[in-house]
């Protein structure tokens, strides 16, 4: 048994894909019924997801391992997820895009550290 499945009760995910991924939080998403429940609301899942950004912010600043910040990471990542189908938008096209607008941008050094930004002067 691999580390992964030793991990997950023996269960293997049918593939690494976002399509996976997208499909295993669709139905994550209908066996609680969230469409019915509340569970899809937008304000709501703002709310989920800023919970989750304290956690990871946790995580970092009182040096939990790193096992914990990847489960907090990952609690984020199937909110945005979720939050795309709840939301009805393409969250794969959506990054693509992002990712070749963001490609294009400058970097500067502010107080030490770099920034990529649409910096206007």
């Amino acid at each position: 048994m691999s580390e992964h499945d030793a991990r997950n009760g023996g269960a293997t995910p049918p593939s690494d894909s976002y399509d996976a991924m997208l499909a295993a939080v669709q139905a994550f998403h209908d066996k609680h019924r969230f469409r019915e429940t509340g569970g899809e609301e937008l304000t709501y899942r703002v709310a989920l997801m800023a919970e989750e950004l304290g956690e990871i912010s946790a995580c970092v600043t009182k040096g939990k391992p790193k096992e914990a910040l990847a489960e907090e990471c990952a609690d984020l990542m199937i909110l945005l997820i979720g939050t795309a189908i709840s939301a009805g938008f393409d969250l794969k096209a959506a990054f693509w895009e992002k990712m070749a607008r963001i490609m294009r941008r400058e970097s500067r050094m502010i107080d030490g550290r770099i920034r990529v930004s649409e910096f206007r002067d």
